[in-house]
């Protein structure tokens, strides 16, 4: 599969390459964000890539959820991802895990290098969290509503002390930037697991101003 991997190997080499086909990752949540993380992800050449997700499609979804389409309401999020992520690239071994975070936590013996937060709610994040201490593993947190998101490569700080645990009503989203958060936290994830520089426990905040102006902010948690 050379041909296929030509331009990330003239980015960092074959060795580079060849370590990636080595890496485990978990993408949690496999609705807007995991569904661009999910596809992005496929074709970077990773040995494992396992989705986590308990919820079935709804039409209400499809617009930002880019790997659904109509006709697929009713269906398992992570079923679908993996048959649309493992036709991109079929070296890489794709899991669907039909359940929630903690009994994915609970039933969960695999080592992973990397975690993908495409979650909708703080709690969740907050057990991410609690799970990636424990485990000694780094995960990405992103967030997004209404025109505005966030991304954060979580290592050593941790989330509940940044973040307040409250659920508030949905204020919509606009798909684009659910595709814009969830391709900087693929971009933070490659670099790590290329072992290129990256920038910890540093939240990013993206958004526009009262004049359509885009906005980039960004604010260190150590």
């Amino acid at each position: 599969m050379i041909d296929y991997m030509a331009r990330q190997i003239q980015l960092w080499g074959k060795q580079t390459q060849d370590n990636l086909a080595t890496k485990k990752v978990a993408v949690v949540g496999c609705g807007g964000l995991g569904c661009s993380i999910g596809i992005a992800l496929s074709g970077l050449g990773l040995k494992s890539i396992d989705l986590v997700d308990f919820d079935e499609v709804s039409t209400h979804n499809i617009h930002r959820q880019i790997a659904f389409s109509l006709g697929d309401e009713g269906q398992f999020k992570a079923n679908i991802l993996k048959d649309i992520i493992t036709k991109r690239y079929d070296k890489t071994v794709i899991s669907s895990h039909i359940q929630d975070f903690n009994q994915f936590a609970k039933n969960n013996t695999k080592k992973y290098d990397l975690i993908f937060d495409g979650t909708d709610n703080i709690q969740a994040r907050v057990d991410i969290d609690d799970y990636s201490k424990d485990h000694g593993t780094s995960w990405i947190y992103g967030s997004v509503e209404k025109f505005y998101g966030q991304v954060c490569f979580m290592d050593e700080a941790k989330f509940e002390e940044f973040f307040k645990v409250q659920q508030n009503p949905p204020q919509g989203i606009t798909a684009g930037m659910v595709m814009h958060i969830a391709s900087f936290q693929v971009l933070l994830g490659m670099r790590y697991l290329t072992s290129l520089p990256i920038q910890k426990d540093r939240l990013y905040h993206f958004s526009f101003d009262e004049f359509g102006v885009f906005q980039h902010k960004q604010f260190s948690l150590k």
